[in-house]
């Protein structure tokens, strides 16, 4: 039986979670510190005084759907100056080669340590593609783009490395390079795997919207050819997700293993070869759903992925969408950080970008309940233990781990702005 939500405890919860993250404002705006030269935002608990890449993001989205309701108003002022300082402070540390490091951290070291280890000659993942859509989300918001001009070089650079060193032509996809901060941290589908060897829907799905940004930004400086060039790159990505990623018989997204070629054994395989160009890991997690949130799904594939968002045996809980379905053999909930635990906890970030792409697809009695079961799962968390954490129990909805945790359950409250007809805080993403 479906739980029954009452509409005045909801509303009790939203105003209850939006007081205490309002208060909580001024934990997350940190200063400038050693190689840090600008001001910037963190997430909060265990994550504090570092600078992160989709973190940073998802916290401007959130707090800049607040920042004209505070009394102060220089703290609206002090969260568009942090926000910009986010990115400042990536491009302050981007390498010759166009190279920005996913996190920056001080520590024992004169610069980030993922820019020391590139300088070695170590390959690893780079910033995640929340660079320009964090730029774009700014400027929209503060109706200003003039702010990152004298970045469009960096811009061309970070893509140009993504694509020398990440994109495999072969199947026109993008490449983690190992399972090293990869927003999902021990996904299946890359945790554990052989370096570059998983072109993930996650970074396949984001890219197209980092790719439709960068035209944006491109677009506003009167650089029309460029910003073309952009969206025509965003129309093969688009192009080679459906051909590669989407699986027929499950209806679902899938990453996939690109490490597909012919091995040829003295006078072994001289017949026909490997002609196809990636294998589907089959293996249900919830970035599978991003492609609603990015618009690359088609009317009738959303339909298909809906039923999935709301299996009792896969993804769906009282409490929200679980980030791996519940009959995979990895599902599990270990307290476990450094990789945070992806296998199954509620995570807000993945209950909003489901939800907003419910939204985009017109299903908005599903995105309603989805709000209602996450501010749901924060509000009794807060008035249990006076704080949010990081992730939560699937089946009971306590929390598992990093109270204090702010960031991305901020996204709760965007959530219900948008079902009251507010449009979502990046517009140039709107479907």
């Amino acid at each position: 039986m479906e739980k029954q939500y009452d509409d005045k405890t909801i509303q009790q919860y939203y105003h209850e979670l939006k007081d205490f993250v309002m208060a909580h404002t001024e934990d997350v705006m940190k200063n400038p510190r050693a190689f840090i030269r600008y001001p910037f935002i963190d997430p909060g608990s265990v994550y504090d005084g570092n600078v992160w890449d989709w973190d940073t993001f998802w916290s401007v989205y959130g707090f800049l759907n607040l920042a004209d309701e505070y009394e102060d108003s220089s703290v609206k002022e002090r969260l568009v100056e942090h926000a910009k300082g986010n990115v400042y402070n990536f491009f302050d540390h981007q390498l010759e080669d166009g190279y920005i490091p996913m996190m920056i951290e001080v520590a024992d070291w004169p610069e980030p340590y993922l820019n020391m280890k590139h300088k070695e000659g170590v390959m690893m993942n780079m910033h995640k593609p929340f660079l320009c859509r964090q730029i774009c989300l700014i400027s929209e918001y503060i109706q200003d783009y003039s702010w990152v001009e004298t970045y469009l070089d960096n811009i061309e650079k970070y893509f140009s490395c993504y694509d020398k060193n990440y994109y495999f032509e072969h199947c026109g996809l993008y490449v983690w390079c190992d399972d090293i901060m990869i927003g999902m941290d021990n996904d299946p589908a890359t945790f554990g795997r052989p370096k570059f060897s998983t072109a993930n829907i996650f970074l396949n799905s984001f890219m197209c919207l980092e790719l439709e940004a960068a035209a944006v930004i491109f677009e506003k400086f009167g650089k029309q050819e460029r910003a073309s060039y952009y969206r025509d790159k965003k129309a093969c990505l688009e192009k080679a997700i459906q051909e590669e990623c989407w699986d027929k018989r499950d209806k679902f997204f899938y990453s996939v293993d690109v490490d597909i070629k012919t091995r040829k054994f003295e006078w072994f395989h001289q017949g026909l070869g490997v002609f196809w160009k990636t294998l589907p890991i089959k293996i249900r997690v919830w970035s599978g759903f991003i492609p609603m949130y990015a618009g690359i799904a088609t009317k009738e594939q959303a339909e298909e992925m809906v039923k999935h968002i709301f299996d009792k045996d896969t993804f769906d809980s009282d409490y929200g969408l679980t980030t791996l379905a519940k009959d995979e053999k990895m599902f599990d909930l270990s307290v476990t950080n450094n990789p945070s635990n992806w296998l199954g906890p509620i995570w807000g970030v993945a209950n909003y970008v489901v939800f907003r792409g419910l939204l985009n697809y017109g299903f908005r009695k599903e995105a309603e309940l989805m709000y209602k079961r996450m501010i749901t799962l924060l509000g009794t968390d807060l008035e249990k233990t006076g704080s949010i954490h990081e992730y939560y129990n699937p089946f009971n909805g306590e929390p598992i781990m990093n109270g204090g945790f702010i960031n991305w359950n901020v996204l709760a409250l965007n959530m219900e702005a948008e079902l009251n007809g507010k449009e979502p805080m990046l517009k140039s993403e709107t479907l």
